[in-house]
């Protein structure tokens, strides 16, 4: 694996593949078993996964819960607001945010009577300046939704400031940290954001379908979702049904039947990045990262993420020629044993722990035979 540049997309790690496959064989053995067993095992393994997210991001347990992906998080989120929170108001978002969460708070707007304002990117830049979002973000934006990274060009917002902005206008604030968390520090603990959201994939080495959603207590004591069920209660096995009442934490986000199966199998990444520390994680990514800058700069090729360290995630992103179809370039790679992928014209590069100095100098041989002077 040690030409694997694609921790932007799902992430993996040494002996990954055997202990994920250890872990999903106890659990096919558990749930397989003949007796009462199953449903105690699974709701614990789901339990220890969200106790390690807690650990990770530093909150306070009974804050977090999981959820199938950032949208859907996002979507539980909003629908759990307060009557009349965002009526008439703001949401503001960067245009360089993922896409489906724009795509989802685009078809929100009419519903919850929110005027949508995505701060656009400047002309021919990669990413949303700060200083534009905070041009934009008066008292009547009622939340702001952050990107700390970028997909498109691995930047690294400045959430420390955006926050301090949000809370002296007195917005709601929640942060998509997916692109980041595991190899950019970040703690609710620090900066208090109202939520969060992310998935288990890309640096946590996690699989699809093991989202969370963060709420701080103070705003979570306000929240009633409308996709609610038997498992957002204080106890599940209540069926008195003229007497639902929301649990007390998290779990008034948890509506029917939790899948576990995802929780399951990205709880040994989430694990590996705990044991291995993220400052490890992002010092040997740095490295290797910078060694792709500079022989970048060296041939000529244009950055489409910032050279800065302090302001880039893990992701190296550069601007291919127009003489390049990056579709063959990610091709012709992948025939080396080189992998990585490109949006539009951008080619992305996640350089991760299996990969070493060596590798970094074969990826770079590779690019300036295949991208013309």
């Amino acid at each position: 694996m040690s030409g694997y540049f694609l921790y932007h997309s799902i992430g993996t790690f040494p002996g990954k593949a055997k202990a994920v496959a250890s872990a999903l064989s106890t659990f096919a053995e558990v749930w397989s078993a003949e007796d009462d067993g199953q449903w105690p095992a699974a709701l614990q393994t789901r339990q220890t996964f969200i106790s390690a997210w807690e650990r990770l991001i530093e909150a306070v347990p009974g804050t977090l819960t999981s959820t199938e992906n950032v949208t859907s998080g996002l979507y539980n989120l909003i629908g759990a607001l307060p009557a009349g929170t965002l009526a008439g108001r703001r949401v503001l978002v960067a245009g360089d945010c993922f896409p489906s969460l724009h795509f989802l708070l685009a078809g929100l707007a009419k519903r919850f009577n929110f005027t949508l304002d995505t701060v656009p990117l400047r002309a021919g830049e990669t990413w949303v300046r700060d200083e534009d979002v905070i041009a934009r973000w008066q008292s009547d934006v009622a939340l702001a939704l952050l990107t700390q990274v970028t997909s498109t060009a691995s930047y690294r917002c400045d959430l420390e400031a955006l926050v301090a902005h949000g809370r002296s206008v007195g917005s709601l604030v929640g942060v998509d940290i997916t692109q980041g968390v595991g190899v950019a520090p970040f703690t609710v603990s620090s900066l208090d954001p109202d939520f969060v959201v992310s998935t288990s994939l890309k640096w946590l080495c996690g699989t699809s379908g093991a989202g969370i959603l963060y709420v701080k207590p103070s705003l979570l004591s306000q929240c009633e979702p409308e996709l609610r069920g038997w498992f957002s209660q204080p106890n599940p096995f209540s069926w008195d049904l003229n007497a639902f009442a929301y649990a007390d934490d998290a779990r008034r986000f948890d509506h029917g039947t939790p899948a576990i199966l995802a929780s399951v199998a990205s709880l040994p990444g989430l694990l590996w990045v705990e044991e291995t520390g993220i400052n490890v994680v992002a010092a040997h990514n740095r490295a290797l990262g910078e060694q792709i800058i500079d022989w970048a700069k060296g041939r000529g090729l244009r950055l489409a993420s910032p050279e800065t360290a302090a302001q880039r995630g893990g992701s190296i992103m550069l601007r291919l020629p127009e003489t390049v179809t990056p579709s063959e370039l990610v091709g012709q790679l992948r025939a080396r044993r080189l992998y990585c992928d490109a949006r539009g014209s951008t080619l992305r590069l996640s350089p991760g722990v299996v990969s070493q100095s060596e590798d970094i100098a074969a990826l770079c041989a590779a690019l300036g035979e295949l991208i013309p002077a």
